[in-house]
């Protein structure tokens, strides 16, 4: 269907902001077609409109605004190869109750990014400090009584250095057995030829000739992700590129229907940078339907390629036989809507961490961005008790990651947290920490949960697990609180089956707690070349609390002594048979 509504934009030396706000603003149709044509875009806050805005993973707040669609039946933008250059505090993108929602063929830069970044020059460690000679392509900072901050854009800055870490010059990737600092020195001295001496005892110094880059305090420094979509259908991204963004690339909550395709977050050629986003480069939250992540590529994020996840909520209170008070937890899930009429709940009682009954709800009553109130259809069970959690079953998405390409960040390059099904294939993956993590957590971030069925074949892993601390290939860690068993079964029917895996250390997969785990036909091969080992001693495959686990026709080139670790729960069903080239395997 043609949209009703056409509004075509032409390149500007000009603030782009007021004419794009203007635009939306008279629009009376609920379809919608923007069309720029190619060229330069500038887009200033001063204009922009402003909106208190509660933003999953992100600070909640007054935030500004230059693209904000709500309540359309379609968005259609239509970019024509166009780069948009941001400046200042802005969220780029909203999209909030839209259907059938088309980005393509456009890319998304800051003129001034909002981090700080230098070379090491030299450090001393017995006397605490460490010289940095700071980047100059548009990075900005100012140096007062002894502090520096930055960046120095219209107002704003960050009094701390905050989240800090270090990057190969070369090859701009995070450097080999980095550390996460939190760096916060005691003064700044100016030294000659430009160089800024940090007066900082660290625990951990950064090699001499990396690249120290800071993004601020850990609760400040995420302002609003490039693209946010909130309760929307039908949503597709196509030829869309992030060179930076002040928190995530792609942000989707409770939405239905996903596609990035040919797409991308990562540097723009020739940068002198080392970070493109400041956070994921793609994240769902409460998604349902369909999710497809095709051919695209998401390098240098200081977090995860892509997170996928529910919320888990905590019973604050038994109100009466059929309602609830329920709080959320963590400070960046503040405001966020857990659940609606018709919404079907899963409970999750204390000590077992298994999805138990379920009721559907029949109202919600808001309390504040903490607390709501549920009343379900049907009674709530007596054993239901403060403090166990519930999970929102009916908003859990089946998820595709197909032929992409992610690396030289931070953190994981996939965290699955779905029961539906998981496709991932032909993907090449090379990650700071584990590549694939499964990770339900009931507390600290309460991002649900286990999985249920998980294809991951043929992909390439290569050069994995390089941080400072120590993780794996895979990885499969729910992580509960106290009160929950913490040796009941928790994720199950995951199959690892004919992945390359080219990588410098030995651990390849920890899995605690899984039931049904095929690992099958993959070839693993130590390449020293990369790097040196970080845990030599550890074993390629650590089986926890495991039933059901199967080590099938793998092939090992490679010298680790410590082939496996399996404990006595893990044992008893373990079938190991037709690997060649591990040692002691069995």
């Amino acid at each position: 269907m043609e949209a009703q509504t056409v509004i075509e934009f032409k390149p500007s030396d000009a603030d782009m902001t007021m004419v794009v706000r203007k635009a939306l603003e008279n629009v009376k149709d609920s379809d919608i077609k923007l069309v720029f044509e190619k060229g330069t875009y500038k887009f200033l806050p001063d204009y922009a409109m402003d909106k208190y805005c509660f933003i999953t993973n992100h600070g909640n707040g007054f935030k500004k605004i230059v693209f904000r669609f709500e309540n359309f039946n379609a968005v259609e933008i239509e970019g024509n190869g166009s780069e948009f250059i941001f400046h200042g505090q802005v969220a780029p993108f909203q999209f909030e109750n839209c259907k059938n929602i088309s980005v393509k063929n456009l890319s998304i830069d800051w003129d001034i990014p909002f981090s700080f970044q230098g070379e090491v020059m030299a450090i001393n460690e017995k006397e605490g400090w460490r010289d940095i000679k700071p980047s100059t392509e548009g990075f900005s900072w100012t140096l007062n009584n002894g502090k520096l901050n930055f960046p120095n854009i219209d107002d704003f800055h960050f009094f701390e250095l905050g989240s800090t870490l270090s990057f190969d010059k070369n090859t701009k990737a995070v450097a080999h057995g980095a550390w996460d600092l939190n760096s916060n020195p005691r003064w700044v001295e100016k030294m000659p030829n430009g160089i800024l001496r940090f007066h900082e005892p660290l625990k951990k110094y950064p090699a001499v000739g990396t690249i120290l880059h800071s993004k601020g305090p850990h609760e400040q420094n995420r302002y609003a992700p490039a693209f946010q979509t909130i309760n929307s259908s039908n949503a597709n991204f196509n030829n869309v590129v992030v060179h930076h963004a002040l928190g995530m690339g792609f942000l989707f909550e409770r939405t239905s229907d996903i596609n990035i395709l040919n797409s991308g977050v990562y540097l723009k050629e020739g940068t002198d940078r080392v970070v493109s986003t400041i956070a994921d480069a793609t994240h769902f939250a409460n998604c349902k339907g369909a999710i497809l992540i095709e051919n695209c590529r998401f390098e240098n994020m200081l977090d995860d390629g892509t997170n996928v996840h529910g919320t888990y909520v905590e019973v604050d209170a038994i109100l009466d036989e059929y309602t609830l008070r329920i709080a959320l937890k963590h400070f960046e899930q503040m405001g966020f809507e857990f659940a609606s009429v018709g919404d079907e709940i899963w409970y999750i009682e204390n000590p077992s961490p298994k999805r138990a009954g379920e009721n559907e709800v029949v109202k919600v009553k808001y309390i504040n961005d903490k607390y709501s109130e549920l009343t379900f259809k049907s009674k709530i069970p007596a054993s239901l008790t403060k403090g166990d959690i519930l999970e929102n079953k009916t908003w859990n998405p089946e998820f595709t990651m197909r032929g992409n390409t992610i690396r030289n960040h931070r953190a994981r390059n996939i965290i699955i947290k779905t029961p539906k099904k998981i496709v991932i294939e032909y993907n090449e993956l090379s990650s700071m920490m584990s590549s694939i993590l499964f990770r339900g957590e009931t507390f600290f971030w309460y991002e649900s949960g286990a999985v249920e069925d998980v294809l991951i074949r043929n992909n390439n892993f290569n050069y994995v697990a390089y941080s400072g601390s120590e993780h794996a290939v895979m990885y499969v860690t729910p992580r509960l609180n106290q009160s929950f068993d913490q040796t009941e079964l928790f994720d199950k029917n995951i199959r690892f089956e004919n992945n390359t895996i080219r990588t410098f250390d030995s651990r390849i997969i920890i899995a605690d707690r899984v039931d049904g785990l095929k690992i099958s036909g993959n070839t693993i091969i130590q390449d020293k070349t990369q790097g040196k080992a970080l845990y030599p001693d550890a074993p390629i495959f650590d089986f926890i609390n495991c039933n059901n686990v199967e080590v099938l026709n793998n092939t090992y080139q490679g010298d680790s002594e410590n082939s496996i670790l399996k404990d006595e729960k893990s044992s008893k069903t373990i079938k190991i048979k037709g690997n060649k080239g591990f040692k002691n395997l069995k």
